[in-house]
């Protein structure tokens, strides 16, 4: 399935669990056939109480992926549930849905033993990047040329490490941090913008001492929902919630149980927020996570409804301008617990991913936030999650989120409105927390 929450499965991020969740019964007409969706590049078969879902490219199809059926509801381990209803699929945790259409039978590559070899690698690879990848006109990568770069090095007897550095090579130059590839023995290699640093676990573990040492001096912080939510009430009433990822809440099943869970951190959290004068958002270290999770935050920081962003995934794999029709998606003011007062949201490049779509989503907040720090990382989609013939699995983006003048912000980030430095050796060697001062400062004189 398509996905921002499995980044986990290539890459060291900050996402920990998998979505998987309990099958519940519901009554629907039979779904029993082949499926094919707009976009993505998935193929379902549904047949006896379960679906075999495989992903495709125009030359290959991989061993397909085999979800338990309850009505109109597939799970299965390790993978994100989702439903079907009215030929649209729904992955859960998600936002939108992919729309299907029926085939007469599967296609013939999912039917035959395909290729294998370095070659098959080499083609599958660059076919997925070739046909579903939104960006190479934005940055400047002719991809045909990198075909005929590469293809050309490749030969049977190839070793594995040369193979893996090839198609790593081919990769780097996108310098997207929701592209990657990784072996079963681990050996990962992940993109990411230059001059930004990837949120992971690792990152955490020594800039979150970092904060709480000096912006937080002597202030109570207190950790929610597996340390990846903290709160700290600071003087003057203001606030100071910092998400770290949104996802991986707790060692629970699925994406319902981890919506409860943040409901539970957030009214903890959000206790006092009827008696603030101002809040700091902190997300400059921000994994990512689910989308709808992500909106559901948003919900608690609005007492009005505001468009959140347009979405929509490349569908035809001849024309790189092709998209699915834009979903339109927008923000309901929770009936929880809420704060809906002046906001500062901190800002970096070790944001990404659905620490970035909240971003986008909150531009079109009232009173509009305002944002310190540095550009977000510059990865909104997604991602495709890949097997290739000879075990090894990768990721790619297939995605745009747009604002409502058409917007995107996938390669150099959102802005920040006000311009400071983020965790930059000289603040760490100076015990200095510029942004976060920035922060306290505009929201104590009022702006």
């Amino acid at each position: 399935m398509n996905s921002k929450t499995l980044r986990v499965g290539l890459a060291a991020g900050l996402i920990a669990v998998p979505l998987v969740g309990p099958v519940a019964a519901q009554a629907t007409d039979s779904l029993d056939g082949v499926w094919q969706t707009d976009g993505y590049g998935l193929v379902l078969a549904i047949d006896k109480g379960q679906a075999r879902v495989y992903p495709t490219t125009s030359i290959s199809c991989s061993t397909p992926t085999i979800y338990r059926q309850s009505g109109n509801r597939f799970t299965a381990n390790g993978e994100q549930a989702f439903t079907i209803t009215a030929n649209r699929l729904h992955v859960e945790g998600n936002v939108g849905d992919k729309n299907l259409r029926r085939l007469r039978a599967l296609p013939r590559t999912c039917t035959e033993p395909g290729p294998t070899g370095p070659r098959a690698v080499f083609d599958q690879f660059w076919t997925d990047y070739a046909e579903n990848y939104p960006f190479f006109k934005a940055k400047g990568i002719d991809w045909n040329a990198v075909r005929a770069k590469y293809r050309q090095r490749v030969t049977p007897g190839m070793s594995d490490d040369a193979l893996f550095g090839l198609l790593a090579d081919m990769i780097r130059p996108l310098n997207d941090a929701h592209t990657a590839v990784r072996t079963p023995e681990g050996k990962l290699y992940e993109g990411v913008r230059p001059g930004t640093t990837f949120p992971s676990e690792e990152l955490e573990a020594r800039l979150r001492p970092y904060i709480e040492s000096t912006a937080l001096k002597g202030i109570t912080y207190t950790s929610y929902a597996n340390d990846r939510i903290g709160y700290a009430g600071l003087p003057g009433r203001i606030g100071y919630l910092r998400i770290i990822a949104f996802l991986g809440y707790g060692n629970i099943p699925d994406y319902n149980a981890e919506r409860t869970a943040l409901n539970a951190a957030l009214d903890q959290a959000l206790a006092g927020a009827q008696n603030l004068r101002g809040l700091i958002l902190d997300l400059r270290i921000n994994g990512g996570g689910s989308d709808q999770l992500a909106l559901d935050v948003a919900s608690r920081l609005t007492d009005k409804p505001f468009f959140a962003y347009f979405k929509r995934a490349r569908n035809d794999p001849a024309d790189p301008t092709r998209f699915t029709k834009p979903q339109p998606f927008f923000v309901q003011p929770s009936n929880r617990r809420r704060y809906a007062g002046p906001l500062v949201i901190l800002t970096g490049g070790s944001q990404m991913s659905a620490g970035e779509t909240f971003t986008e989503a909150m531009m079109n907040r009232m009173p509009r936030p305002i944002r310190v720090g540095q550009n977000t990382q510059g990865v909104f989609s997604d991602t495709l999650q890949r097997t290739l013939p000879n075990g090894w699995e990768y990721i790619l983006p297939n995605e745009e989120f747009r604002t409502l003048d058409w917007k995107a912000f996938d390669g150099p980030g959102i802005p920040p409105d006000i311009r400071v430095p983020v965790f930059t050796p000289e603040e760490l060697n100076h015990h200095r927390d510029t942004a976060f001062a920035t922060a306290l400062t505009l929201l104590k004189e009022g702006r």
